[in-house]
């Protein structure tokens, strides 16, 4: 306010003289309370350099830690402190030097907290400057620059007299033009861990480095004998690769003491990487995989990396067991895909790790539990939850931190995470600042649970979150080396730390208060409705295949995939990712199906229908029916009823015609129907409808057409006797006349004479030797001809000659 006051060339009017002294009073009110609390024995050095620094509080610079190192010092350590100071004023800083201020031990973990909220420079809460020559000088801060710095002091200057946490200030005096005295622009704190000896009684400390990823196979796979597997995308193989998330998790953490917390599913995706596989585009198309030798090189280490090491799985594709407990558990089927899911997981890390893991261990979304979500945690099979400490929150005024363990009835366990530790590293790590800062707090913290109740034995279990940037790990193992090598802790595996002794002082009771904001990240009710109509799906699927593993291995898994924790807060992918294993399955589904039929015309009393079953899947299917019913089984039955059945087996990629025979009562048309059924009655793919149109033959159109045949037959019968009879009498009369007799003589024109050879009777006349001629009356013994006489012309076609 002064500085915007006064304006050059201008004398302060007597109101604004007025109003500095007020200032200056205000000033001194802090300054006299700063003095108050120095020992008697401060030197006047001291309270001049209090006074200077009281000026203000102003938090014109910025300070930047970047670095501290050691992190925990020990006696004859040199303590270095790096970093930069960047001036955010309008003017520049001129007399500035950066200096550090140590001190006071606080006492408690309260008080850690505190100090690390704390915002610009106090009097008496913030200690002295280490000062001499100790402090890096600067003649002039331009507005707006930055500058680095760095100050190492020994330890033995920093008046560390008893084993503590230490507060730790790093901040810059200097001048204005318009303040043209020494004050602190700007300050940042951090902890100081003091234990140069080790503690007579370490805390016993579990930290969890969890190997967890988002969601990345789908429920596709190939036609093949191999069953490619389809990747949604390649991201996997990004995390995996040298530098990826991933892999840095798994350098960093082979170096440490930990219990590696391990998901089913990111082994079954990575070792699915390693043969074959295809990634699918947005397009819904697929390419080649081709970071098999990346998937290989990274199981391979991880096998090698946990061998003898604590390791738990937690169930395939870590289900949110919250939004189960919340939204799910009242859906029919939900519970008992978290028992599959739990099944399969103690398998699936020894079939690729061959490693046994634990699996007893449930961990909902952030430790937060209620006690529904307790209960489901263990309708698995799980008798230990880990849970943190902001949600089984301490109310029996216990003065220090308790060990993780908790009964909390019914022979279910507690394991409470320490909530500072569990979250100390979730913010920003990729600035060097943050990450030191997070490493001091996590010591200093660490420490104080030691400090609290030196004695008493204690196991402290944290929990960091579930997928931490490479960053994060990064810091994680930073702040877990200089732990496993400081005085005041040592490393212990999940499994004891749950059978340690538990403090009879700490809290059992699970609340029923659960954090909105977790509250909405949650899948909602309806997703574990898709879930549970995709089951329904597949169950009424598998019972036809032969070869039921090729289809109920992979959706069985995916389904697992659509409740995975890792869908938090992204609603809109996890409800396209179950919509995608609904589809495929619809996909296949389909390919067992009823060809469509056109309407038939039926004519007479009975007749066959023919319907066909087609099968395009690779393996047979069997155990179907498939029944055809009339609409209207007065005019048209089905067998000897409304509908029939006959049991189907069509070998892959095979059709099959299945005929049924049908009887008819009455003319017009018939809708008829044709559904598969499984063997169980439920009906399998969409029915197939058809008309049948019905003509019946009547009875007197029977006794017509039956009346034409007879005649015809009588008139062939007639036509055999006939030749027959003449046969028999031209062969009596060769043996009778001799071979002469009777020869008949055809002319060309088809006329025929008889010739007798022996003579002839007197003609009326009486003259002999005469011959009859054509004309002449027929004798009464002479034989009348069967047929007519043959002609020289062709026949008619399709016309039958005798000849």
């Amino acid at each position: 306010m002064a500085e915007a006051a006064d304006f050059q060339g201008m004398s302060p009017s007597p109101a604004r003289r007025w109003l500095r002294r007020s200032g200056a009073l205000l000033a001194g009110a802090p300054l006299l309370a700063g003095l108050l609390q120095l020992p008697f024995s401060t030197s006047a050095s001291a309270v001049e350099k209090t006074s200077v620094a009281a000026a203000t509080g102003s938090s014109t610079v910025d300070i930047s830690v970047d670095s501290l190192s050691p992190s925990v010092p020990t006696d004859g350590d040199t303590i270095t402190v790096s970093g930069s100071v960047t001036n955010n004023g309008r003017r520049a800083v001129t007399n500035a030097h950066v200096g550090l201020r140590v001190g006071p031990s606080l006492n408690s973990r309260s008080a850690i907290d505190s100090a690390e909220k704390r915002t610009g420079f106090q009097p008496g809460a913030d200690p002295l400057e280490v000062g001499g020559k100790y402090v890096e000088k600067f003649s002039k801060l331009t507005a707006g620059v930055s500058e680095h710095f760095s100050i190492s002091v020994p330890v033995k200057e920093l008046d560390l007299s008893s084993d503590g946490v230490y507060q730790l200030g790093v901040s810059l005096t200097g001048r204005t033009a318009a303040q043209p005295w020494d004050q602190v622009l700007g300050i940042q704190r951090t902890f100081l861990p003091w234990q140069p000896n080790a503690a007579d009684t370490k805390t016993k400390t579990t930290y969890l480095w969890p190997l967890i990823s988002t969601v990345h196979l789908t429920a596709q796979t190939g036609s093949d004998a191999q069953q490619t597997p389809v990747f949604k995308n390649d991201d996997l193989a990004k995390e995996i690769s040298p530098g990826g998330r991933l892999d840095q998790l798994l350098s960093l953490g082979s170096d440490l003491d930990v219990t590696w917390v391990l998901d089913p599913d990111l082994l079954a995706s990575v070792d699915a990487m390693r043969d074959s596989y295809r990634i699918r585009g947005e397009d819904g198309t697929t390419s080649v995989g081709k970071n098999q030798a990346v998937a290989k090189a990274w199981l391979d280490k991880l096998e090698k990396t946990v061998q003898d090491k604590k390791v738990v799985a937690l169930p395939f594709a870590d289900p949110d067991l919250a939004s189960l407990a919340h939204n799910g558990k009242d859906v029919t089927g939900s519970l008992s895909h978290l028992k599959d899911a739990t099944d399969v997981a103690a398998g699936t890390v020894d079939t690729i790790l061959h490693v046994k893991p634990s699996t007893d261990f449930a961990w909902p979304a952030d430790g937060a539990v209620d006690p529904s979500i307790v209960k489901v945690a263990t309708s698995a099979g799980a008798d230990k939850v880990i849970a943190r400490s902001d949600s089984l929150r301490e109310t029996r005024g216990l003065t220090y931190t308790p060990s993780a363990a908790r009964p909390i009835g019914g022979g279910t366990t507690a394991v409470v995470a320490d909530a500072r530790l569990s979250t100390a590293f979730q913010g920003d790590m990729t600035k060097a600042e943050s990450s030191t800062l997070a490493v001091q707090e996590f010591l200093a913290q660490s420490l104080m649970i030691n400090l609290q109740e030196p004695g008493k034995q204690r196991s402290i279990v944290v929990a960091p979150q579930r997928m931490p940037s490479a960053s994060q790990a990064q810091t994680m193992a930073q702040a877990l080396k200089e732990l496993q090598d400081g005085n005041w802790s040592e490393s212990q595996g999940l499994a004891a730390a749950a059978q340690a002794k538990p403090d009879p002082g700490a809290t059992t009771k699970v609340f029923s208060a659960y954090p909105s904001s977790l509250r909405k990240q949650e899948l909602p009710r309806s997703a574990f409705e898709d879930i549970q109509k995709t089951q329904s799906k597949l169950d009424n699927f598998q019972v036809i295949l032969t070869d039921k593993s090729r289809v109920v291995t992979p959706f069985g898994r995916a389904i697992d995939r659509g409740m995975s924790t890792s869908w938090r807060g992204h609603a809109s992918q996890a409800k396209t990712f179950r919509e995608g294993v609904k589809s495929y399955l619809d996909d296949l589904t389909g390919l067992v199906r009823l060809i469509d039929k056109s309407d038939a015309k039926l004519s007479g009393r009975s007749a066959t229908i023919p319907v066909t079953v087609q099968n395009n899947l690779v393996q047979g299917v069997n155990h179907l029916v498939l029944r055809l019913t009339s609409q209207q089984p007065t005019r048209l039955k089905i067998g000897n009823g409304p509908y029939y059945e006959q049991r189907i087996q069509v070998a892959g990629e095979h059709s099959q015609s299945v005929k049924f025979t049908t009887s008819t009562k009455a003319n017009g048309p018939v809708k008829v129907s044709a559904q598969l059924y499984t063997q169980d009655g439920q009906a399998y793919g969409p029915p197939v409808t058809f008309e049948v149109k019905v003509t019946e033959i009547t009875s007197t159109v029977m006794l017509v057409i039956g009346g034409g045949v007879l005649l015809l037959v009588l008139a062939g019968f007639r036509m055999y006797t006939q030749r027959k009879r003449a046969a028999a009498r031209q062969a009596e009369q060769e043996p009778e006349d001799g071979p002469e007799a009777g020869r008949v003589n055809k002319d060309a024109d088809g006329t025929v004479d008889t010739e007798d050879t022996e003579g002839s009777d007197n003609g009326p006349e009486g003259e002999s030797g005469t011959e009859s001629g054509a004309d002449d009356p027929e004798h009464p013994s002479d034989p009348t001809p069967d047929t007519a006489p043959e002609s020289a012309d062709p026949s008619g076609t399709g016309e039958r000659v005798d000849r």
